[in-house]
């Protein structure tokens, strides 16, 4: 089963045994970070430091000046790696020792440009901004995120992408110093605490049908026992890190419609996955423009629409097709690995027109052309128009007359699991995780992380491939 690692460029840049050891385990692949968010990353092996501080969002790669120049919304620069170009150093140290580097891109997860444009973020029912959530349904931040897709994914002898946060980011963030967590809260809380009220949003809302101020005082009023009775409600786990099984997404929905009412819930759930799904296939199609035929496109993903994060909700029979594949959180228990992989389960034959190109591993499809129906029957029109008004503008357009020339027989469903034992990973049995994924659909592994993991747990991980190696006979390409 092919795999690959997750991998900052601070990792490599500066560690000449660095891409030699990360070979040695058996990977074929590093998935290496190209755009990134603000994190403080422990590095246990590297020659000349342990701690490297991420101050902020930023591309690991010399932006282009001309792309950029003159506009409100830009991707920062870093300087805590040394060199001007640190992800393609590491990507070049990486092919030497016989890896194929694929970029790892985050988009809506950005602290800095919330800091400095306030007005960009996700805003919720009490007023309060997350400025690490730019709002996915603003034009502007619609047009800054397809263009640092395009440009971030599509580095120098890279083949291929993941594109994480790829939809709504909202409550949920691992920020510093965290003080959250002291009324729990289940799905269907952290959703309401994550619905926008920008003034984009607010609009929205009332071209559907229903004046922002009562949508407001709905959500409002349905997280007022929260508050006071302190316990999760109606609508499935206690907290964040419950037992997930396989009806646990359908539960948290219904539980947003019982505590909403349906037709209220159905109108968010129109304009946030018309948002969403529009957003995907903007940001597909304008790394596939930029990128040769071959160009793989996967989105870090979740089977439940209504999730929001780095794993961005999604609807798997629409992302299989304009999208080359998924990647899929599957750590924890079995019955979380088939809550999340079984949505996907037969729909892997089923990805949409691909234009034709000789691809090594052909999987997924092109985007939907234009006028195909979005979330709660809205639809995309025009080719550049979003779903419920937002604009999409540039590359990111849908052509309506796009021509198919071939098409692809199966999509990437990437299992990733975490490896980091002080991080709740268990890789120690990674190899019967992953052959329990394998049974559920999943083709291909991803590892997180190994710039992280200690090496007692890279000796783990580096058996456990070893392991699915000698069971398969050989490891399976695409």
């Amino acid at each position: 089963m092919r795999t690959a690692a997750f991998l900052y460029p601070w990792d490599v840049v500066g560690d000449p045994a660095a891409a030699d050891r990360l070979a040695g385990l058996g990977i074929q692949q590093v998935t290496l970070a190209s755009a990134y968010h603000s994190t403080r990353a422990l590095t246990p092996r590297h020659p000349r430091h342990r701690i490297v501080t991420a101050r902020h969002a930023a591309v690991l790669y010399p932006p282009d000046p001309a792309r950029w120049a003159g506009r409100a919304l830009r991707p920062a620069t870093q300087d805590w790696t040394a060199g001007p170009d640190p992800f393609g150093a590491a990507a070049r140290a990486l092919a030497d020792a016989g890896l194929e580097v694929h970029t790892w891109v985050v988009l809506a997860h950005n602290s800095r440009l919330g800091a400095e444009h306030p007005a960009a973020v996700v805003r919720n029912a009490y007023g309060d901004p997350y400025p690490w959530a730019p709002c996915i349904a603003r034009p502007e931040v619609r047009e800054y995120l397809v263009d640092l897709a395009a440009e971030a994914a599509v580095r120098p002898g890279a083949p291929g992408t993941e594109l994480e946060s790829c939809g709504w980011y909202g409550l949920a963030h691992l920020h510093a110093h965290d003080k959250t967590g002291g009324v729990p809260l289940n799905g269907a809380a952290q959703y309401l605490m994550s619905v926008c009220f920008c003034t984009v949003c607010a609009e929205g809302y009332a071209r559907l049908g229903v004046p922002a101020q009562e949508v407001r005082a709905a959500v409002v009023r349905a997280l007022e026992p929260q508050w006071s009775a302190g316990r999760a409600g109606p609508g499935g786990r206690e907290g964040l890190g419950g037992r997930e099984g396989p009806g646990e997404r359908e539960g948290e929905w219904a539980a947003v419609e019982e505590l909403l009412g349906a037709e209220l819930a159905g109108l968010l759930r129109s304009w946030r996955d018309g948002a969403a799904r529009t957003l995907q296939r903007a940001a597909v199609r304008a790394v596939r423009d930029a990128a040769a035929d071959s160009f793989r496109v996967l989105l870090h993903a979740d089977p439940a629409a209504h999730r929001c994060g780095a794993n961005a909700g999604v609807d798997p029979a629409d992302v299989l097709a304009h999208a080359d594949g998924v990647v899929l959180p599957c750590s924890g228990d079995a019955a979380a690995r088939e809550g999340v992989l079984g949505p996907f389960a037969g729909r892997r034959g089923r990805g949409g027109d691909r234009p034709a190109g000789g691809a090594d591993c052909p999987a997924g499809g092109a985007d939907r052309p234009a006028g195909g129906a979005a979330a709660g029957g809205a639809s995309v029109t025009g080719g550049a128009s979003m779903t419920a008004g937002a604009s999409v503008t540039g590359r990111a357009s849908e052509t309506a007359g796009a021509s198919v020339t071939a098409r692809v027989s199966a999509s990437t469903v990437a299992a990733n699991f975490t490896v980091v034992s002080g991080m709740g990973g268990s890789p120690g049995t990674l190899a019967a995780d992953a052959a329990h994924a394998a049974s559920l659909g999943a083709t291909e592994l991803r590892l997180y992380h190994a710039g992280l993991a200690s090496d007692r747990d890279l000796a783990a991980v580096g058996d456990a491939l070893r392991e699915i190696d000698d069971n398969s006979g050989k490891h399976t390409a695409c």
